[in-house]
């Protein structure tokens, strides 16, 4: 992986209307199989100058959180399908969507994240315990 500050960032900024734009990032990753190599560059937009460790180590974060908590909430309720557009709602139901993925992770028994959302919906008393595992957290 290689990183890439720049603080040339004034003809973006003014061209583009970016007023916080302190500098433009550029990471090039490169993924090396047995029998095929690939690259990818990545720019990114950043409100101040960093170094290219930083920088690595800042997408790196970032990704660790869209690996970690968004990849999950895809694939246990679909959440990239959703097309709410209007008002609030896509908030709302992205907040409903995180407290039952934190109610079904704290629940105790065996069983995947998305099987016990199912469950959850196919068995009322399965869903008050979820709901009152979750309330004693208080």
């Amino acid at each position: 992986m290689v990183a890439l500050a720049s603080s040339q960032a004034g003809s973006a900024r003014e061209g583009h209307q970016w007023p916080g734009l302190g500098a433009v990032g550029r990471i090039t990753r490169r993924r090396e199989l047995v029998n095929k190599t690939s690259e990818e560059t990545a720019y990114y937009l950043l409100n101040d100058t960093m170094s290219p460790a930083r920088m690595i180590d800042v997408t790196r974060q970032h990704w660790a959180i869209e690996n970690s908590l968004h990849w999950v909430l895809d694939v246990t309720f679909k959440e990239d399908e959703n097309r709410t557009r209007r008002g609030h709602g896509a908030e709302d139901l992205a907040l409903l969507r995180k407290l039952a993925l934190n109610a079904t992770e704290r629940e105790p028994s065996k069983g995947s994240k998305k099987g016990k959302r199912k469950k959850a919906g196919w068995d009322d008393d399965y869903l008050l315990a979820i709901i009152q595992q979750f309330a004693q957290l208080r």
